[in-house]
């Protein structure tokens, strides 16, 4: 079965309900505050937090006319509450509670994003170990270069989503801070025991300094390690993509049964998945430039990253949600073809084994210059005349009578290259 992804979760700390109500929490959480210190009556903090409400339609309404949505969401909660109202938003400033409640909703985001790159690591170390021993050509400016294991594919890739996991890990502590310093970021109209009560209370840290807004280098950080990650995932779709031409035909991603390749060619299996996880890579690496330009602002803010970071926030995460739950899929359900690797490691009849010749001649007492021309003239015999690399060696006296036929012919073991597929497994932790 194709998962069918809704992005619910994700798209769920995006809606406006819950930026709303992370508005709502912070803003409860500094009247407590404010209780605590003694300055707003304890009576009416906790009249706010039992009865401050809002409603998006309403806030919908007010912004119309307010044309600003933190005045309309104050104006709406304050609807519901009595003479306490004065109380609410106390000493603030609107970016006091918008960035202090975008970093909660970046955390949510990031542990979901998390929980994905921890499921993408486990298939990987699956089909790593599955396939550890599995020989395929390895391919170095798209020409066959020399044996390698496919398990070894797998496990490069692991390696990778393991550092991707802990690029989030930072990224997602570089946004886990709130402020709620005032209008340019001085505490002059608020005690920074606010700041502490609620950012302590929402499991952030205190930005060090401040102006009017978190300053938004933490932002490119995060949004850039999603990029990373985005070009990871493309990494691996390219593979794929590669692998599945016809020529090669090595993997292929998934192809369920009533799937259909084509509109006009029956007999199509295009790895739609995998391009599209490609082409989403692009735009997570345009998000991340818009994360970029929105670092410099003028003077102690400007709010030209507002409106940036409005359609960039949302949709690096979705989409980064999106290609891991695909990716995820793919590989776990990836068909492999062992008997195409085969074929394609005698493709180019041995030429795949010319540096282990080339060795095995210099241990003879070859010079390397001399070992290297003899067989590199072999070799573009073979390539021309369709022959075997062995058989055109073996025709050649000096390579007979410094290797003689046995070990010219052991020269040709694709076992030879895996001999250290597990010295590599062992640096990983996996077995």
């Amino acid at each position: 079965m194709i998962d069918r992804y809704t992005g619910a979760a994700m798209g769920k700390i995006w809606s406006m309900e819950n930026r709303y109500q992370k508005f709502l929490e912070v803003e409860i959480l500094a009247s407590q505050a404010w209780a605590e210190l003694g300055i707003v009556p304890r009576e009416a903090a906790e009249l706010i937090a039992a009865n401050a409400k809002f409603d998006v339609k309403r806030i919908e309404e007010l912004e119309a006319e307010t044309r600003h949505d933190v005045v309309a969401f104050t104006r709406c909660v304050a609807e519901s509450l009595g003479g306490e109202s004065r109380y609410f938003h106390y000493g603030l400033t609107s970016y006091d509670i918008v960035d202090t409640a975008l970093s909660v909703m970046l955390g949510e985001a990031a542990a979901i994003l998390k929980e994905g790159l921890g499921k993408l690591e486990s298939v990987l170390k699956d089909k790593a170990i599955e396939h550890k021993y599995t020989p395929c050509v390895g391919r170095t400016h798209g020409v066959h270069a020399e044996p390698t294991s496919l398990g070894l594919k797998f496990a490069l890739w692991l390696a990778e989503t393991r550092r991707n996991l802990e690029r989030l890990e930072r990224a997602a502590d570089a946004v886990r801070v709130g402020k709620l310093s005032g209008a340019v970021g001085n505490f002059a109209h608020i005690d920074p025991f606010i700041e502490e009560y609620v950012c302590g209370k929402l499991n952030l840290q205190p930005a060090p300094v401040s102006t009017q807004v978190l300053q938004r280098d933490r932002h490119g950080e995060f949004v850039s390690v999603l990029a990373l990650i985005g070009a990871t995932l493309e990494k691996i779709a390219l593979e794929v993509r590669s692998l599945q031409r016809t020529e090669a035909r090595e993997l292929e991603e998934p192809f369920y049964r009533g799937q259909k390749g084509s509109s006009a060619m029956p007999h199509k299996r295009n790895p739609v998945t995998c391009e599209k996880v490609c082409g989403l890579a692009r735009l997570l690496r345009g998000y991340a430039t818009a994360a970029l330009e929105n670092v410099a602002l003028w003077h102690e803010r400007d709010i030209s990253h507002s409106s940036v970071e409005r359609v960039i926030l949302p949709d690096s995460t979705i989409a980064l949600d999106h290609m891991l739950q695909q990716m995820i899929r793919v590989v776990g359900e990836l068909n492999i073809y062992p008997e195409h690797m085969n074929r394609n490691l005698e493709l180019t009849g041995g030429l795949i084994y010319s540096q282990r010749v080339l060795l095995e001649l210099v241990e003879s007492g070859l010079s390397r210059e001399e070992a290297y021309d003899l067989v590199q003239r072999c070799a573009m015999t073979a390539w021309d005349k369709g022959k075997s690399l062995e058989e055109v060696l073996a025709a050649e006296e000096r390579v007979l009578e410094r290797l003689g036929r046995e070990k010219l012919s052991k020269c040709f073991d694709p076992d030879y290259y895996l001999q250290r597929v597990d010295y590599i497994f062992e640096r990983l932790g996996i077995s």
